[in-house]
């Protein structure tokens, strides 16, 4: 395989090629868990790979509980599905807890806190009562638990979290609001631990792949034993080639992933296609042969690819009653290239289901 190949197949298996998948809730069943700190670019992220959901059809499957927001993997927010994120909560927050640690004795959250915020949180959410952050924090206040801070506030909410306590609730106008998960979700079979390990790698490895052992628990936040644990036990649903002296693993489907004319994707910060790999030099092939350096910015904001390679970055511009969205290139795109990316900016305008002007482009350097 070549960089190329590889590029092709995530592209393929994330849906970002093809999609036929409709609702968003499908995509995050399909990947596993999606990153979701950025909350709109990630609604975005979901949409691109369906056939069409918009941003009003995607918040509505997050206000009916269909996608849910919480903390798990590594210790930043993601959507995942109902069904798993109990099992998911109780493979991987031990490991985030412990990444949490040094900084919960630098706050003062300790067991005894954290047992008390647990009981004034279920008191104030129970019955199907969701609250926003700073309601919760004026609970937690009058308990006389500190609730001062960003960050402790934070930490006392994630620690819910992790412990399977809260989860995200439906949105209150442009706020957030907590639900109890035994609330919001129905009772789901337990995994044993070894079962879990299997399916979090079949996630993994089925969306993105090609992928190696460090890659996915650079993901995943698993230990590299509890990772290899993971393919070993997937392995006789994977595949396996050596490339460059690194061992990637994939699914045996989607091998010849070539499309007939340029696949353009406008991606949003921390998009699964980038932030789901710790190697990620696959997609910066083509402009490292000519030259050319792609900085983080254009891997943690948001980065227009074709065929899976970066390209450049994009911005959106509301202007009234339509979008408008300005590319920085760093290089320049044929005459395919650009009438693949102004259908990516007609997609994203259906999106938002605004009208979209065509695109402002601007080279780089």
């Amino acid at each position: 395989m070549t960089p190329l190949d590889i590029c092709g197949q995530r592209l393929a298996h994330q849906h970002l090629a093809r999609q036929s998948l409709e609702k968003a809730s499908e995509v995050v069943a399909l990947l596993g868990a999606v990153q979701a700190q950025d909350y709109s670019g990630a609604k975005w992220g979901l949409a691109q790979r369906t056939q069409g959901a918009t941003e009003s059809a995607v918040e509505k499957e997050i206000t009916d509980g269909a996608i849910l927001r919480t903390h798990v993997l590594r210790p930043t927010w993601h959507f995942v599905a109902p069904a798993d994120i109990r099992w998911m909560l109780k493979l991987t927050a031990p490991r985030v807890k412990a990444i949490l640690a040094h900084y919960d004795r630098q706050l003062g959250v300790d067991a005894a806190v954290l047992r008390k915020s647990r009981a004034v949180l279920t008191k104030a959410l129970r019955d199907g009562n969701q609250l926003t952050r700073s309601e919760l924090a004026r609970e937690l206040t009058k308990a006389r638990i500190r609730a001062d801070g960003t960050e402790r506030l934070a930490r006392l909410m994630m620690h819910a979290e992790l412990d399977g306590l809260i989860c995200s609730g439906a949105r209150r106008g442009k706020q957030f609001t907590y639900a109890l998960l035994d609330e919001r979700v129905p009772p789901t079979k337990e995994l044993e631990r070894d079962v879990a390990l299997f399916e979090l790698a079949i996630r993994y490895f089925t969306t993105r792949g090609p992928a190696t052992i460090d890659d996915f628990a650079w993901w995943s936040g698993l230990s590299k034993t509890d990772a290899r644990r993971g393919v070993q036990a997937a392995e006789t649903r994977l595949e396996h080639e050596v490339v460059g002296g690194r061992q990637y693993w994939f699914t045996h489907a989607a091998r010849s992933t070539k499309a007939k004319s340029p696949v353009a994707r406008l991606l949003p910060a921390y998009d699964e296609y980038f932030i789901g790999l710790k190697d990620r030099s696959a997609m910066q092939a083509k402009l490292e042969r000519s030259g050319v350096k792609p900085s983080d910015d254009f891997i943690f904001s948001r980065a227009l690819i074709i065929d899976g390679q970066i390209v450049g970055g994009w911005k959106p511009a509301l202007k009234g009653k339509s979008v408008a969205v300005e590319l920085m290139l760093l290089t320049v795109l044929g005459k395919a290239g650009r009438r693949s990316v102004a259908h990516e900016v007609e997609r994203f305008g259906a999106f938002l289901e605004l009208p979209a002007t065509p695109p402002v482009i601007e080279v780089a350097a």
